[in-house]
């Protein structure tokens, strides 16, 4: 009987016990924060893209709405260092930020407050300020910008063989001439040259992430220029209601804009920063390091397509895009393969990348081994700024 109470106490001892690191691991993480910078708001389907993350990674952490806040609309300017203050203010263990021009300032609160972690999407500096609270993230988007223009090479090979008149000329609507876009936008066009390989492409930049009336008008004037298919590295719906508005075959970015352009829309990459998120939090509640440069792929759920339009693609596209994906995961394949591109109508056999950035852009890493370009394995952001043979440049603004 004696030995059956002490089992008995210990059984009750061992629960409570247990019941109480669980309480201190609730407790530990009850006042858990994170915030999260944004340039615009959800009228962005680029910030949107974060947004739908960051809930996503909200959820599956169980975590209150108290827990997480979102500041929208913050330029790239102090006041983004100004909102990472309040954040740090309001209790937030880590903070990131969307936009590119938000580095500078996120990296001026990161010295300022060595206890919280500072994440930050699409910037460039974190490898080589080397401190142990800037992070860098991105992912490889060029690879579903490769696969979006897989879909949009199989729609304009379909218009040329219902109609010889059509012309094998498409076009891209692009934000800036940087590195980021440039990857984007030539990547997006070896898709499409895979499935149409005398394609060309012209390019009319806007001069901002953001402006829907530019971003129309510039649609329209490549639209002008005779290009029979649209896509897009902006983040309004000026791009793909100008197609909509023409007839014009689209591939929008960061989300379906199936609803609004039914008619038009073919399928469209993205981001997905949940497993980001996720990942940045959990790293933050258990203290343990957060990578300097995270890269995102498709194995880890971060580059991702979004159903196909009803109207526009046509059949057999996402077995196409299927097999192709397949090819990218298995290392079988590589977007920027040096064999499919010339450069002044030459092979590259190596290229030096601004990976490090300084304020010349000089370069200082060889980036083409193995026959092809390494996107995005020095940093995370990439680094393909290579003009190639068949895209036009219709005017550069910085």
């Amino acid at each position: 009987m004696f030995k059956k109470i002490i089992s008995l106490c210990l059984a009750v001892l061992m629960v409570a016990g247990l019941c109480v690191g669980l309480a201190g691991c609730t407790n530990a993480n009850a006042d858990f924060k994170i915030g999260v910078i944004l340039l615009h708001d959800e009228s962005s389907t680029y910030d949107k893209n974060f947004i739908n993350g960051v809930e996503e990674a909200q959820k599956a952490l169980g975590l209150s709405n108290s827990q997480v806040i979102i500041k929208k609309g913050i330029p790239e300017g102090n006041e983004c260092y100004e909102a990472a203050k309040d954040l740090v203010a309001e209790g937030c263990k880590v903070v990131f930020a969307d936009s590119f021009g938000h580095e500078d300032y996120m990296i001026k609160a990161a010295k300022e407050f060595p206890a919280v972690q500072f994440c930050h999407a699409t910037g460039t500096k974190a490898h080589t300020e080397k401190l142990d609270n800037y992070h860098n993230a991105f992912a490889s988007i060029y690879e579903g910008r490769y696969l979006a223009g897989i879909a949009a090479g199989l729609k304009l090979k379909a218009m040329m063989e219902a109609d010889n008149t059509v012309q094998p000329h498409i076009g891209y609507v692009g934000a800036f001439t940087y590195a980021e876009v440039i990857s984007g936008y030539t990547s997006f066009y070896l898709g499409v040259k895979e499935i149409v390989p005398s394609v060309t492409m012209d390019v009319q930049f806007t001069g901002s992430w953001y402006d829907e009336t530019e971003e129309k008008s510039a649609a329209n004037a490549l639209l002008a220029r005779g290009c029979v298919l649209i896509s897009q590295h902006a983040d309004s719906m000026g791009a793909p209601s100008a197609c909509e508005d023409k007839g014009v075959p689209n591939v929008s970015y960061n989300g379906s804009t199936e609803s609004s352009c039914p008619n038009t829309f073919i399928v469209s990459s993205r981001i997905d920063w949940a497993p980001y998120f996720k990942y940045i939090c959990e790293q933050t509640m258990a203290g343990k390091a957060i990578e300097t440069d995270w890269t995102g792929t498709i194995d880890t759920g971060s580059v991702k397509l979004t159903e196909l339009g009803k109207k526009a693609p046509v059949a057999d596209t996402q077995a196409t895009i299927d097999r192709y994906q397949a090819e990218l995961k298995a290392g079988t394949r590589h977007v920027f393969d040096t064999n499919n591109f010339t450069v002044g109508g030459e092979k590259l056999t190596s290229y030096k990348a601004d990976v490090d950035t300084d304020d010349a852009f000089t370069p200082d890493t060889e980036v083409i081994k193995d026959g092809y370009f390494h996107e995005s394995e020095f940093r995370s952001a990439p680094y393909f700024d290579i003009a190639i043979d068949g895209i036009t440049k219709i005017n550069e603004k910085f």
